[in-house]
């Protein structure tokens, strides 16, 4: 597997997830033997006790059981130390009644946070930014996603996200927008005349156009 080097850049859909080793409020973790067999979702957020991304922690800790029952695994990380982590998940616990049951990565040297591309200078030389990254099993980055240190993630978007890809995997099939469980998905385009003809006959298809089919799962 090739590794990607992205010192101060930003890795792209289809690059291998840098691996690390890291401290985390769970003890030290090599990322690629912690991940393995799972998807992960590991996000950045700008700074241990503030209000933004205390709600953030707090909604990804609520919905944990339900990423999990769709073998992902949940990470944060911010260049904070991890007394600082470990005080924050106390104090979360306390005012917001919220028990963080994921890892957060305790980055001080900020080499973890450089191979993810998190610190934007633009943004904030001392802080990383709302990055969200989605990974497959096999450690390949399937999505990614930068939000502003103003403004919260929507997790019904994230969750969503990490849906519809798994969906598309298993499926062979793609999504159209705003697709959520249980609706049509759509069919790849055709390849060949011979594949134009095939979707004109096939009545399990919902033929807007040639190149635009819908079908039910």
């Amino acid at each position: 597997m090739t590794e990607t080097t992205t010192i101060g850049g930003i890795p792209r859909i289809g690059d291998t997830a840098p691996d690390f080793k890291a401290v985390t409020t769970h003890g030290e973790i090599q990322f690629s033997e912690w991940q393995k067999g799972s998807w992960v979702v590991l996000f950045s957020h700008p700074a241990d006790f503030t209000p933004v991304c205390s709600t953030e922690l707090v909604e990804f800790a609520r919905r944990n059981d339900e990423f999990g029952k769709r073998n992902v695994k949940l990470i944060g990380l911010s260049i904070d130390s991890i007394h600082s982590h470990l005080a924050w998940r106390e104090n979360l616990k306390q005012i917001l009644d919220a028990e963080i049951p994921y890892p957060l990565i305790a980055d001080l040297s900020t080499e973890v946070a450089q191979k993810y591309g998190m610190i934007h200078p633009g943004a904030a030389a001392t802080a990383t930014v709302r990055a969200v990254f989605v990974i497959d099993p096999k450690r390949t980055i399937r999505a990614l996603v930068y939000y502003p240190m103003n403004v919260g993630r929507n997790i019904d978007e994230i969750a969503r996200l990490v849906e519809a890809l798994q969906t598309a995997d298993a499926n062979g099939c793609a999504m159209p927008v705003n697709w959520k469980k249980g609706e049509k998905v759509i069919v790849p385009p055709p390849k060949t005349v011979a594949e134009v003809d095939e979707r004109k006959k096939n009545d399990k298809y919902e033929r807007i156009d040639f190149y635009l089919n819908k079908k039910s799962l």
